[in-house]
């Protein structure tokens, strides 16, 4: 499994932190920035991790900001994404198993560091329940293609 992995300056050291967590449960990182704690612009890392994802680049990613709201609406952004803002492992495992969320967002202000590694853990382990909520993802896609009409 491949992920990548991008946060402004409110998530860089949660990022830092994850990255060799992912990487000692045998999953590719690709960190596509920021690189330190000088202030940065979410939309620019939401939207550089959503795109490696509907592009094939990734099979899902991480998003992090200071409180993962901002980053998590950037990357929703991105039509086939499904960026799930979660404090609690149950919260992963249900964005996974009931969402197919393609993309984790964590606050890097919000969440220690043991509560986010086991957000991740839950959200990896869990796999996408279909069913129902094929049904009502289907109607999430179709929104991405309404107008005001």
């Amino acid at each position: 499994m491949k992920i990548t992995i991008g946060s402004d300056h409110g998530g860089f050291s949660l990022k830092q932190a994850l990255i060799p967590f992912l990487q000692k449960r045998g999953v590719e990182v690709a960190d596509m920035g920021a690189s330190s704690e000088e202030s940065v612009d979410y939309p620019d890392f939401g939207e550089k991790v959503a795109k490696s994802v509907t592009c094939g680049e990734a099979d899902a990613g991480i998003v992090l900001c200071g409180t993962g709201i901002g980053i998590s609406i950037a990357a929703n952004k991105i039509p086939g994404i499904r960026a799930a803002l979660v404090t609690s492992p149950e919260m992963a495992r249900l964005a996974k198993e009931h969402n197919n969320a393609n993309i984790l967002a964590l606050g890097g202000r919000i969440l220690n560091t043991a509560t986010a590694m086991a957000c991740v853990e839950a959200w990896l382990d869990a796999s996408f329940e279909g069913d129902r909520h094929q049904r009502r993802l289907d109607k999430i896609t179709a929104l991405e293609k309404t107008s005001c009409q």
